[in-house]
């Protein structure tokens, strides 16, 4: 989950060549990135991004600066490459603002006053989380309804821990409230409220640690995981940090603990596979996979953490993301290929992996195919591919091929997710 604001625009001329470098040494000084590391992740020589830097080469085409965006995680295009004109800005990986967002920031932030009202049950919230987890896995327009009933979820389970009058209580509301906080951060990210993210990631974890639960516990520390590894090298060790402190943990408990507190350990195992790969360290990123999937393995068969999406089914979906984080076109391919889409019984989870796929296939120089994939997540989950950085920049470059069936398909995709009005 995409997670820190974009830094302050800039206003620099774009057609000097020269801004254009001065842009991207900006960004990669606040990431906290060296040359070597940036070239590294571009798949260049230091040298070239030095050029790039100075001035001394012309600002590259579209697929590299979409890379270069991807890599320095500038949020909109036109930051890295100037104003251009009355064109409007291109943010790639923030979608664009819910309807229902508003009204989630406004229960989130709200002063939590003595209500005259009493506070639902516990067992009502769980029904009440129940019913919106569901919606969350199967409405293929799941952001509107979870944006629709999180006013409410917050606002009663606040409601509940200030009501709660023994420490039991209290602790099971807390754990109800984390679980709350879980499902709006699902909701708030890839929106442009980046602190409010952060925010719901802090109270997630707070009310979990209160709560003594050690699946809250679990899942607090891998939804932060996330928010760290997100924004940017400069967060990897954080997020590494927050997954191995969860794992010493959980992990002397986890033999005879519930399913869902095994899960939320080989969904912890795998976050530290993905920032590996983050790293371009193939060893260690295959190694952590290997861990989560024996964990995967010791579940049932249908098993499928609703939080996380871990489970058997989902493996193959990890290794088509360590694949393709890590540069890898030939194994990334391999890995698509391999993982079977329709086996994820959640709408959300299997777009996002028909769009990872799409990534692979991209990766591979197969752009038709990425193209057919991503069609494919857009009509698993709408709301999914609109809201993933990813997807976004795949169509929009190919929005721009010399192929006209490319562009063509492409551009009605651009509509279809907001890119571009109709």
């Amino acid at each position: 989950m995409s997670s820190d604001a974009s830094p302050t625009r800039m206003t620099t001329p774009s057609d000097n060549p020269v801004a254009f470098g001065q842009r991207v040494q900006i960004y990669r000084n606040r990431r906290g990135m060296t040359r070597e590391q940036l070239a590294g992740l571009l798949g260049h020589h230091t040298s070239w991004v030095k050029k790039i830097e100075t001035g001394t080469m012309r600002m590259p085409r579209l697929p590299e600066i979409l890379r270069i965006a991807e890599v320095l995680h500038v949020r909109r295009l036109n930051d890295l490459v100037g104003d251009v004109g009355a064109e409007p800005h291109t943010d790639l990986f923030l979608g664009p603002g819910h309807d229902r967002l508003p009204a989630v920031r406004a229960a989130l932030s709200s002063f939590p006053a003595p209500s005259s009202r009493q506070a639902p049950s516990v067992a009502y919230l769980r029904a009440a989380l129940d019913a919106a987890w569901s919606a969350r896995h199967g409405a293929p327009n799941h952001r509107e309804v979870i944006g629709g009933l999180l006013p409410g979820l917050i606002r009663d389970a606040r409601l509940a821990v200030r009501e709660a009058d023994t420490t039991a209580a209290r602790r099971s509301a807390q754990a109800i409230q984390a679980e709350v906080y879980f499902l709006a951060q699902f909701f708030v990210a890839y929106q442009p409220d980046p602190s409010l993210l952060w925010r719901v990631s802090e109270r997630g974890m707070i009310a979990a640690q209160e709560s003594e639960d050690p699946h809250a516990i679990g899942v607090a520390a891998w939804l932060a995981a996330q928010a760290h590894r997100d924004s940017g090298p400069g967060h990897y060790d954080a997020a590494d940090t927050v997954v191995m402190d969860a794992l010493r943990v959980l992990e002397p408990t986890v033999s005879g603990a519930p399913l869902d507190v095994q899960a939320i350990v080989g969904a912890l195992k795998f976050e530290a596979g993905f920032t590996a790969a983050k790293r371009r360290d193939s060893g260690t990123a295959w190694g952590w996979w290997d861990r989560a999937d024996r964990v995967a393995q010791r579940l049932p068969g249908g098993y499928f953490h609703r939080v996380t999406s871990f489970g058997r089914a989902v493996m193959g979906a990890h290794g088509v993301t360590v694949a393709v984080e890590l540069r890898s076109g030939g194994e990334s391919v391999r890995q698509a290929n391999r993982a079977e889409a329709a086996a994820i019984p959640s709408r959300p989870r299997r777009a996002r992996h028909r769009i990872e796929q799409a990534r692979a296939y991209y990766l591979d120089g197969r752009h038709e195919t990425a193209l057919t994939t991503l069609e494919q997540a857009h009509a698993a989950a709408p709301e999914t591919i609109r809201y993933n950085g990813y997807a976004r920049s795949i169509v929009l470059e190919e929005s721009t091929s010399r192929t006209p069936g490319r562009r063509q398909r492409a551009s009605r995709l651009a509509v279809e997710i907001g890119l571009t009005a109709a």
